[in-house]
């Protein structure tokens, strides 16, 4: 899982067959046994939520890894006459770059400071993740120690 981590690190500086580096491994083996998949799917995106600041009032914000290749970003608020809004994005690592989903069928590649700041919140979601759900190491996978 160390090595996950610093991959995703590399990818800001990273070519583009580098790429297949953010990709996030999505073998859990059931630490928590009593949550489902969804409810695990659920937890971490409370966690990526909070990465990108506070929600504000009558909000809500989504992030989280769907799949191995797949990232997921949702948001949704209030403009100042009261109507809702939302958008989804997903972003899907290919070989070629990390290629942005939106609605309408508009399709991109990220890159520059988007996909440096991507690579940021996918390390971020990673460490705080594994240390807040998973109970482990992000850079050792090692169990963490309980407190007393």
């Amino acid at each position: 899982m160390a090595n996950i981590l610093k991959k995703v690190v590399s990818l800001v500086v990273a070519d583009n067959q580098e790429l297949a580096q953010l990709r996030m491994p999505k073998n859990r083996k059931r630490p928590l046994k009593k949550l489902s998949e969804r409810e695990l799917l659920q937890l971490e995106s409370e966690i990526g939520a909070k990465l990108f600041g506070e929600v504000p009032k009558g909000g809500r914000r989504e992030f989280f890894c769907l799949d191995e290749k797949t990232w997921i970003w949702h948001e949704e608020w209030l403009d100042e006459t009261g109507k809702r809004h939302q958008r989804t994005i997903r972003y899907e690592v290919h070989e070629k770059g990390v290629l942005k989903v939106q609605e309408g069928a508009r399709y991109s590649f990220v890159e520059g400071d988007e996909l440096q700041n991507l690579v940021t919140a996918a390390t971020m979601y990673y460490e705080q993740v594994a240390r807040q759900v998973y109970k482990r190491d992000p850079y050792t996978g090692q169990k963490l120690a309980e407190l007393v």
